[in-house]
């Protein structure tokens, strides 16, 4: 399958003012994701903290893509529905949720961290993973992804996709970057985005805003409660040389943009993959240049947990290459050891 790498990189939870970890290379990145094995998982929910979570679950890879407030958190192996028990695709919302259950169906079966998405037994829930599709029609995920997962849910604030080839389009089927839009009742793919900015903020009481920065396409995109609000040109000079995965959460609200000449944003580094770079995001940007009436709009929709995640990969169907996707993550130790759910 041709998917798009998100190279997030490796970071533990750290306090507001704590350096940030110095996240491995791609190419090691790239390794621990060839060995992901049926019942692993990666987890990064501090990219994006806060917002609506949508569950991309494609069949035909046997994943379950995480998104939060439009941006990529987690990606797990899933076991899907056998022949005979196929797993429905569509859009769903979680109806119940119980920390343990048992089947109605099977010689009750244990559920652990059930999330029922049909009356009639399709449920997301921990289980056993041989690498195939196995259940009678349920997702089963790794216990402590399920456990996760369970966690950040909601009723009305979660949105879950199940798709095949033949269900839905490649955006949905195959997830990258941004999580793709559901509109009335069916799963659409990320929007093509022209080449002019434009920014339609709903206000703060529709949910916590994203940045997003993405080198591959040129472009920022910003969300408002996982919706693209709004989007515009980089512009990058010749020879400006940045590279990398680096997340920010803003520690107050801006009386100028963070893109302009002269800073005056305060912001809490969570993850930086090149820190020799400085650790500042107009450091980690370069001298890159956007829209002055598009920043100077951006900056006064900006408030303290502001996330701005800048990244090489690409979000846009147009832009996006080859190679392998997933979304990285982890929860490291005290001493930001990554580690692999199983």
């Amino acid at each position: 399958m041709k998917h798009l790498l998100l190279a997030l990189g490796l970071l533990a939870t750290l306090p507001a003012f704590a350096a940030p970890l110095k996240a491995p290379s791609t190419e090691e990145l790239r390794r621990q994701l060839d060995a992901l094995k049926p019942g692993q998982f990666i987890w990064m929910p501090q990219v994006s903290p806060r917002g609506p979570v949508t569950v991309v679950v494609s069949l035909t890879e046997q994943r379950a893509y995480v998104y939060r407030n439009g941006v990529a958190i987690g990606v797990s192996t899933v076991s899907t529905g056998k022949p005979g028990h196929g797993t429905p695709t569509g859009v769903f919302s979680i109806l119940q949720k119980r920390t343990i259950h048992h089947s109605d169906l099977y010689n009750d079966a244990p559920m652990p961290y059930m999330q029922r998405l049909t009356w009639d037994g399709i449920a997301l829930h921990a289980g056993n993973l041989p690498g195939y599709p196995a259940s009678h029609g349920c997702i089963r995920l790794p216990t402590d992804f399920a456990k996760a997962l369970y966690g950040i849910t909601g009723f009305s604030s979660t949105t879950v996709v199940i798709s095949d080839v033949n269900s839905a389009p490649v955006e949905v089927n195959h997830p990258g970057l941004i999580a793709p839009l559901v509109e009335d009742g069916k799963p659409e793919g990320v929007p093509l985005i022209g080449g002019e900015a434009y920014l339609d903020d709903p206000g703060n009481d529709q949910g916590p805003l994203s940045i997003l920065v993405s080198r591959a396409d040129l472009r920022v995109y910003v969300f408002r409660g996982g919706q693209l609000i709004g989007s515009a040109p980089v512009f990058v000079p010749s020879g400006e040389q940045r590279s990398g995965m680096a997340v920010f959460s803003l520690l107050q609200k801006p009386l100028a943009s963070e893109f302009a000449p002269a800073p005056s944003l305060r912001w809490s580094a969570v993850q930086l993959s090149n820190p020799e770079f400085g650790q500042t995001p107009l450091e980690q940007l370069g001298q890159i240049s956007v829209d002055p009436d598009f920043l100077n709009r951006l900056h006064r929709i900006m408030d303290v947990g502001t996330t701005l995640v800048i990244t090489d990969l690409a979000s846009t169907r147009e832009s996006r290459g080859d190679g392998q996707l997933t979304v990285i993550s982890t929860e490291g130790t005290a001493r930001g050891v990554p580690s692999v759910k199983k």
